[in-house]
């Protein structure tokens, strides 16, 4: 007859060794949630797109994390859109208008505060830290000097995709600008960014799955065109003037 102590022994010895088999593949199941989806993403992207957007209050915004300070947002512009676009109201009349309604405004509260008991209105100073506005002019100048470099880069390169591609996108920036006033330009704009990051957010696989399809399809229409066009035509001798120089 076999031993009870020693059954019960193998027992639970059996019950270590499920428990630390179910442990180790609950833990791996846990670790695969949180491994990087091998989906080819928009634009090669691999960060979420809060990431992409800056993080932060900007982000929250934009993707509305906060439904009712990005409707308040979007309502404001669409409403300051309506005055000086369907209105025809003038950005100096709007200005003027408005600092002559606040001034009436004060200069009635000023009179009449002594009747009510209660103090005239304060105006404090604007105090704005200086390192605000250097880290502004900071910003604008490295923007400044990369947006004058890659324009360098696509000019005077020998990358004939990439100038291609430049000129398509001003050509076509040139047409929309054609269609729409600057200010209509930019309330679309700023409608196209506060609503098509939050459905790409909500539908970004399927999105992704189209577009990776057709940058495929462009790239094979692209492959057709430099195959019967492009390199047919006549290439200019950059190498023996850089040969030259050197």
């Amino acid at each position: 007859m076999s031993d009870p102590v020693e059954d019960a022994g193998s027992e639970s010895l059996m019950e270590k060794i499920h428990n630390h088999i179910d442990s180790s593949s609950s833990s791996d199941s846990e670790s695969e949630k949180y491994l990087p989806s091998r989906k080819n993403r928009l634009f090669g992207r691999q960060k979420p797109v809060h990431t992409v957007l800056g993080g932060g209050k900007s982000a929250d915004v934009i993707l509305w994390r906060n439904k009712q300070i990005s409707a308040g947002i979007v309502a404001g512009v669409t409403v300051f859109w309506l005055i000086f676009e369907w209105m025809g109201y003038h950005l100096l009349t709007f200005v003027c208008h408005s600092l002559m309604l606040a001034l009436a405004t004060l200069f009635i509260w000023s009179n009449f505060s002594s009747f009510v008991n209660r103090s005239p209105p304060k105006f404090s100073e604007i105090i704005l830290p200086e390192d605000l506005f250097v880290t502004i002019a900071q910003l604008l100048r490295n923007e400044g000097n990369r947006a004058l470099a890659s324009f360098r880069e696509v000019a005077l390169g020998k990358d004939l995709k990439k100038f291609l591609k430049v000129i398509a996108v001003l050509w076509v920036l040139s047409i929309v600008g054609s269609w729409f006033t600057f200010l209509t330009l930019f309330y679309l704009v700023f409608v196209l960014l506060h609503t098509v990051p939050v459905l790409y957010e909500k539908h970004e696989d399927h999105v992704d799955t189209f577009a990776e399809k057709a940058i495929v399809e462009i790239n094979k229409q692209y492959t057709v065109l430099d195959a019967k066009v492009l390199q047919k035509l006549p290439k200019l001798p950059f190498n023996k003037k850089d040969n030259k120089q050197h």
